[in-house]
């Protein structure tokens, strides 16, 4: 077993900047990631790509992540890529396991710095090869510069649909059409957060110019897509879509991408038992954190999009904000010259958190994201169709728990990460009730899939200690 001031789990904007702060306090910190090199999602592969045409393509916002790669590498914290946390103790003792080896850390503090994940959306044909989410193929673009030979269909909602598409363009692919699936009437909704919005306007003018961008370029553009079904044998080979009110049409596709926005990952939290709320705007749950990033559990912080989406500078800030946090706890700092030092990070974070509203409000996840039609597929793992939730919802008002002890669905590997919001959707509709009263399943220690041969390797304590 080794032993550190702070574990840090996650490399991208939020664990780099905690680590580098922490260090400059004279921690001794250890971060660990699942990913082979620093950046996390936004930043993916900076440090190879960065000083290549790819790196320009990808635009200056991916570029300045190469600055915080190199400030990280040398900031003297210990640094395990391709390394998977799957349970963490009270205490704090972390499992980890790493080149198929299991081990356990002991820690002073932790921060969960894991980001976010992209909102799963079952609908029809979902689980067909050939259909993915966009944030997939953005990783795709980054790390191999790997553009689909054929033209791809994009339906969703959001900054991120718009920025791959301009990033496609920009390495020469070709887009069939965006079906947008934002519902009318939502730029109404937003506007009313504008005033405060405008701190940010060089992000208001990014999803502009990006419009604009698509439009010059001849991008077929559907608004208010409200369903959308995909079909084909072994493989996608059309598309169907109904606008809101409208009727069904039909296309030749062989590559969807789609996106409906980001959730926090919240798994690790709720396996510790932090508390969380729901966040009606997004229809997610996030975890509650105190002025620090500090959860309900003493010495555990999160920091990043996994304490609310925010994006990858207001990442940065709270990833230093907790960094401050346990160096003052630890004795490293005096609680005074922490806060003193916190401020113009508290400053920043809150002017990017002013956005927030705007776009929540304009990209609220559309009504038909959590009512999926009787025979979708919910729980990919298992195979959990819509219509069996609902037959099974009506006998007792189960909950959300007593649902994945009935059908399987959350039982696989994804520990629910694909299905739980959905479930916790469709069985409120079933039984009258919000979904925030059924609650997310209970996660259970591993995290990750674990093998017995990774077992079989870890290092147990002293039977004395």
């Amino acid at each position: 077993m080794s032993a550190v001031d702070l574990l840090i789990v996650g490399a991208g904007p939020a664990g780099m900047a905690a680590a580098v702060t922490a260090r400059r306090h004279g921690l001794d910190v250890l971060v660990v990631d699942d990913q082979p090199a620093p950046g996390g999602q936004i930043w993916r592969s900076v440090e190879t790509v960065a000083a290549s045409a790819r790196g320009a393509r990808l635009g200056d916002s991916y570029l300045a992540g190469a600055a915080r790669a190199a400030s990280f590498r040398s900031c003297g914290a210990a640094y395990e890529p391709g390394a998977q946390l799957w349970q963490i103790e009270p205490g704090f003792r972390a499992f980890v396991t790493s080149s198929g080896k299991a081990r356990t850390v002991s820690t002073r503090a932790v921060i969960l710095a894991t980001g976010a994940q992209e909102r799963p959306v079952p609908f029809p044909g979902w689980t067909l090869p050939g259909v993915l989410t966009v944030g997939a193929g953005q990783i795709l673009l980054k790390t191999a510069d790997q553009v689909p030979a054929k033209p791809v269909w994009i339906a969703g909602s959001g900054p991120l649909p718009l920025l791959y598409m301009t990033q496609l363009l920009a390495a020469g692919g070709a887009i069939a059409g965006f079906l947008d699936t934002t519902p009318p009437g939502r730029l109404g909704a937003a506007l009313r957060h504008l005033p405060a919005a405008l701190g940010k306007a060089g992000d208001l003018w990014k999803g502009v110019a990006w419009t604009l961008a698509l439009k010059r370029a001849g991008v077929k553009t559907i608004k208010h897509v409200a369903e959308i079904e995909a079909h084909g044998e072994g493989k996608l080979q059309s598309l169907r879509y109904r606008r809101q009110g409208g009727d069904w049409h039909e296309t030749p596709a062989e590559v969807l991408l789609v996106h409906e926005g980001l959730v926090p990952s919240v798994h690790a939290p709720l396996a510790l038992d932090c508390k969380v709320e729901w966040r009606q705007d997004q229809r997610c749950y996030a975890p509650v954190l105190d002025g620090w990033g500090e959860s309900s559990q003493p010495g555990l912080f999160v920091a990043g999009d996994g304490a609310g989406i925010a994006g990858a500078i207001a990442a940065e800030h709270r990833g230093a904000i907790a960094g401050l946090a346990v160096a003052a706890r630890l004795g490293k700092v005096a609680a005074a010259v922490a806060e003193a030092a916190a401020a113009p990070a508290r400053k920043l974070l809150q002017r990017e958190l002013a956005f927030r509203p705007f776009l929540d409000a304009l990209y609220e996840p559309r009504a038909q994201v959590f009512a999926p039609s009787d025979e979708t597929i919910i729980c990919r793992c298992e195979e959990v169709t819509a219509g069996t939730l609902r037959q099974r919802a009506e006998v007792g008002r189960p909950g959300t728990n007593q649902m994945k002890a009935f059908t399987r669905a959350g039982m696989g590997p994804c520990q629910g990460r694909q299905c739980g919001y959905t479930v916790m959707h469709i069985l409120g509709s079933a039984q009258n009730r919000p979904p925030e009263a059924l609650g997310f399943y209970r996660i259970r220690p591993p995290l990750k899939p674990v093998t017995l041969g990774e077992l079989a390797a870890l290092d147990q304590p002293d039977s004395a200690a």
